[in-house]
């Protein structure tokens, strides 16, 4: 978890790249996290920053 917001969508960014799978920038408790998209679940109390995708936008 991470304060810093710009730090947070720099990992966030590489992690996508990196393992090629959608990863989700997220908010609680004014620390920043990220996890892959397909982990989170519904029930989750998360406040989604941005979803990252590992491929390039056309």
């Amino acid at each position: 978890m991470s304060h810093d917001l710009s730090l947070a969508q720099s990992h966030a960014f590489q992690l996508s790249r990196d393992l090629m799978v959608p990863v989700t920038l997220f908010e609680v408790d004014g620390e920043y996290g990220v996890i892959p998209s397909d982990e989170i679940d519904a029930d989750d109390d998360l406040a989604i920053v941005h979803e990252y995708m590992p491929w390039p936008a056309h």
